[in-house]
């Protein structure tokens, strides 16, 4: 596994990931609420500053920073 190291943790970093194959797995509720759970475990154990996002059927975006209190790598998700 590729680690990506960030340089200037108080920049802003554009985050995208989507799902095998592209399946539309976001179309149900169950699926969109565990990544919104996830991404406020975030936000409140590590810290992390998430500016804004976009969840779609199959992938997602997202504008994260962490104001140079963590280091953005350490937040694997």
């Amino acid at each position: 596994m590729t680690r990506y190291k960030i340089k200037n943790q108080k920049a802003l970093h554009f985050v995208s990931f989507a799902t095998v194959e592209w399946i539309n797995i976001f179309t149900r509720s169950l699926c969109q609420e565990i990544i919104v759970e996830s991404l406020r475990y975030y936000q409140e154990t590590k810290r992390m500053i998430l500016n804004v996002w976009c969840l779609m059927t199959n992938h997602t975006h997202m504008i994260i920073s962490s104001g140079g209190k963590n280091k953005q790598e350490d937040k694997r998700f």
